[in-house]
């Protein structure tokens, strides 16, 4: 079976206090964007995982697909599998797409295993394997509160909107980008209703963890000022960075051949 994992971006993301599990709270709209991944599972004699396009570091135990294959291993009677991943989308971006390929991969698994899971008990296992894989699950905009496990359903459609991202290549560890922030502060969204969000407002939405990454690396300053300077109506840093992305109300134009760019609708 072959999937098209797709990654989310943050609209807003806001970080108050450490939890005694020692992740943070965190509060922010994922909304789904259809940059994927490629993931494909099939039977097979013997339990292999192929990694191709992007170059990916690590341990194979470490990669989320096969994380995913081996939770459920422990309460099913899995046979082998052979897993092929392509990876179109940056490691280290803020995208979620490590987490996606993870989420999609138990989907997989239930559905070529005749598991007959339910959504409710795919999240519960998705929230074993990352914050931000059960959003992946049900996979349509959503407020995240928690750690990522408080999944509530959202109004808001940004149908009518592209979207272009840009990611320079700079990876920004996720254990450093929290050690950086100042986590004093109360979150300060709202339960408003989000589909009230229009170009005049979506700039009351901004990311704890951008303005780290703009005076680490000076380049995403110009990056940030590119996409505004070609008429974005939001422009942010999605999850702990580094890539940007903006909306626009019109198609933008593709203009770097160096830096990795993508251009969808929303």
């Amino acid at each position: 079976m072959i999937v098209f994992p797709n990654v989310k971006i943050n609209i807003g993301l806001t970080v108050s206090d450490k939890r005694s599990d020692g992740y943070h709270n965190l509060e922010s709209i994922f909304y789904p964007v259809m940059l994927c991944d490629i993931l494909e599972i099939v039977k097979s004699d013997r339990f292999s995982l192929t990694v191709t396009g992007i170059v990916t570091e690590g341990n194979q135990e470490d990669n989320l697909v096969v994380k995913a294959f081996r939770l459920l291993e422990k309460d099913f009677a899995l046979t082998p599998v052979q897993i092929i991943l392509h990876k179109t989308v940056p490691t280290g971006s803020g995208l979620g797409a490590g987490s996606s390929d993870g989420a999609f991969a138990l989907m997989v698994l239930n559905q070529i295993f005749e598991l007959n899971l339910s959504e409710e008990q795919l999240c519960t296992y998705a929230e074993q394997l990352g914050s931000d894989c059960p959003f992946f699950i049900q996979n349509k905009p959503a407020l995240v509160k928690g750690r990522g496990e408080l999944i509530q359903n959202t109004n808001l459609d940004l149908s009518g909107y592209y979207i272009k991202i840009v990611h320079d290549g700079i990876h920004i560890s996720t254990r450093e980008a929290f050690a950086e922030l100042d986590c004093r502060k109360a979150a300060d969204f709202n339960d408003q209703d989000f589909s009230s969000l229009t170009s005049q407002n979506f700039n009351s939405l901004t990311n704890d963890f951008e303005n780290f990454a703009l005076k680490k690396y000076p380049v995403l300053s110009q990056i940030k000022k590119e996409l505004q300077d070609q008429g974005a109506i939001y422009v942010s840093m999605s999850g702990s960075g580094s890539a940007f992305y903006g909306i626009f109300e019109k198609e933008p134009d593709k203009t770097s051949k160096t830096k990795f760019e993508f251009i969808g609708k929303l």
